[in-house]
């Protein structure tokens, strides 16, 4: 096996490696390096996310750059500020040993005088997002008449955001002699247009096969209704104590409602999309990395650039169009050789694109039932009695305050001590699954209706009933009247009196919503809805009748305006 010293590493980026724990190059850093520190051609490298990219190009480049120089002599081009940030991070752990050496991440979001002024102290290796370097440019403060190395990383993902007039702008001002090197995790036709227009002789490095998922990657699948989604969701997060996990979804819209409501259900969970700002989501992926929050919902652009190694889960709500995303998105977890797991909850009509992902990335999705509440309770249990094994006990500090609570709980019995504590500790879990029914989705067709040839209304469609132990509630408010998932349960915490209503499946509709509660609260939630104020009008909600078409009945029905004080 070949160390970094042999593949032309130099002894100052070897020490402040060795220190960040590297011992042994991955595949890619060994195909890689060599040919950056010797080769003269261009290179397009493909490798999975978590496979060591960045130290493969960051390791050369640093090493090219004639520190005594105070100009910029390396350009990385990044599609997400997070990635920039990422990069110049890791660059800056490798060449901790490397005197006067100047990296700087320049990104749209952030103060531009700061990068200037950064600029003009004298920068060698620049990492930037297309957008912003193009705007320095034209301010006269970034020259790039001596860079002789540029890096696309994830060129895919900038190509498909967009950035390609860009990326030749910006080019135009770099010298036709530099080198070009592109970092991919998978290799579509657009990236290769990439490829052909913009780099001469390039050599085409791949560490696996193209389109190929991370081998240590178990890929499994739940199909479902699709009404039942986000309840299969919870189960999978619930069957998983220790989950660490991102969700993917297809839309902003969808990444936000899914985390309102995983956050109203008490999961610590948050959401990331382009509808936050900077600021926002500096703070959610602090706090996803720091594990105050283990469950992440987001876009697959927002998400570019979170590295993070000890994923257990990647959660697909739904698959992408492109092959190449869900590719990216399982290469998440399964990361510096541990083992992950790729999640897709479906519905019947995606059952043909699950099959398109296995023939391409050439690998077989593994049917599983979702989990039964009796499972969950039991892991849940299981894993309580664990970390109790586990823990860390302060005998000092606690020895003293053993004897009054040994007095107090000596009346309980070993067992009894046991049930109290799981309780205290499951209850909830315990009360919310209790009677909970089957949702894996039955293959054979349903039986046919009876009543086919009359026409069906959307509220037929979509109508469901409610869950056993379960009462089913209508509100005249729905997606066209701006009211989703996270206001309705914003309204019942501060509307319904009493205990924390538990609500289950919700159905969103343009002019109305149907969601379920338990039947002993379905009266104080009624009562709590009708005439509540939402922006002006004053909503009506009923216990839903089996029969009734609301989609008919909500519009023939005026928005009632808050009546204003006389």
């Amino acid at each position: 096996m070949k160390s970094f010293e042999d593949l032309g590493v130099r002894d100052d980026l070897l020490k402040g490696i060795k220190e960040l724990g590297f011992e042994n190059p991955m595949p890619v850093q060994e195909k890689v390096i060599p040919t950056l520190l010797t080769g003269d051609h261009d290179l397009v490298a493909l490798a999975q996310t978590g496979t060591g990219k960045t130290a493969a190009f960051g390791l050369p480049v640093i090493q090219r750059v004639d520190t005594s120089r105070r100009v910029p002599q390396a350009l990385i081009l990044a599609p997400t500020r997070e990635l920039c940030l990422q990069i110049a991070g890791d660059l800056a752990d490798f060449s901790k040993y490397v005197p006067d050496l100047k990296v700087l991440p320049v990104y749209g979001g952030s103060s531009i005088e700061s990068q200037i002024r950064a600029l003009r102290e004298g920068v060698q290796i620049i990492i930037a997002t297309p957008g912003r370097l193009i705007d320095l440019i034209k301010r006269g403060v970034v020259k790039l008449d001596d860079v002789h190395t540029v890096v696309l990383d994830e060129a895919d993902e900038m190509l498909n955001m967009g950035f390609v007039d860009s990326i030749n702008d910006i080019l135009a001002h770099v010298p036709e002699d530099r080198k070009m090197l592109m970092f991919s995790a998978t290799m579509p036709a657009e990236a290769a247009k990439i490829a052909k227009k913009y780099m001469k002789d390039h050599e085409e490095v791949v560490v696996g096969t193209k389109n190929e998922g991370a081998k240590n990657v178990r890929h499994i699948y739940y199909m479902v209704n699709a009404r039942d989604k986000y309840l299969a969701l919870k189960r999978v997060c619930d069957d998983s104590p220790n989950i660490y996990a991102i969700v993917f979804c297809r839309t902003r819209r969808d990444t936000q409602e899914i985390a309102d409501k995983l956050i109203a259900d008490g999961y610590n969970a948050d959401s990331l999309h382009g509808d936050l700002s900077q600021q926002q989501r500096d703070l959610v992926m602090k706090k996803f990395r720091d594990r105050v929050i283990t469950i992440l919902v987001a876009t697959d652009v927002a998400a570019r650039g979170l590295d993070v190694d000890d994923l257990t889960h990647v959660i697909n709500f739904g698959l992408p169009d492109d092959t190449a995303v869900y590719t990216h998105r399982s290469g998440r977890t399964g990361r510096a050789g541990k083992t992950g797991v790729s999640v897709a909850i479906i519905h019947s009509r995606e059952k043909g694109r699950l099959r398109e992902i296995e023939r391409i990335i050439g690998k077989k999705f593994e049917r599983k039932d979702v989990p039964t509440p009796e499972h969950i309770i039991e892991k849940q249990l299981y894993n309580l009695a664990d970390r109790i094994e586990r823990v860390e006990v302060p005998e000092e500090e606690i020895e003293r305050y053993m004897p009054g609570v040994l007095k107090k709980l000596s009346w309980l019995s070993t067992e009894d001590l046991v049930k109290r504590v799981l309780s205290l500790e499951f209850k909830r879990l315990l009360n919310y699954y209790k009677d909970a029914p089957n949702i894996d989705f039955i293959d054979e067709k349903p039986a046919r209706d009876k009543k086919k040839h009359e026409p069906r209304s959307e509220a037929d469609k979509d109508r469901r009933t409610a869950e056993k132990g379960m009462e089913r509630i209508y509100v005249d408010a729905g997606k066209s009247d701006g009211f989703y998932a996270g206001n309705l349960i914003e309204m019942l915490n501060h509307t319904v009196h009493g205990p924390r209503v538990d609500v289950g499946r919700i159905d969103l509709m343009p002019s109305y919503s149907l969601f379920d509660v338990k039947k002993a609260d379905a009266r104080r939630v009624v009562d709590a809805l009708r005439g509540a104020d939402f922006y002006g009008r004053r909503l009506y909600a009923e216990v839903a009748e089996a029969d009734k078409d609301y989609a008919r009945a909500s519009g023939r029905k005026k928005p009632r305006q808050k009546k204003s004080a006389r």
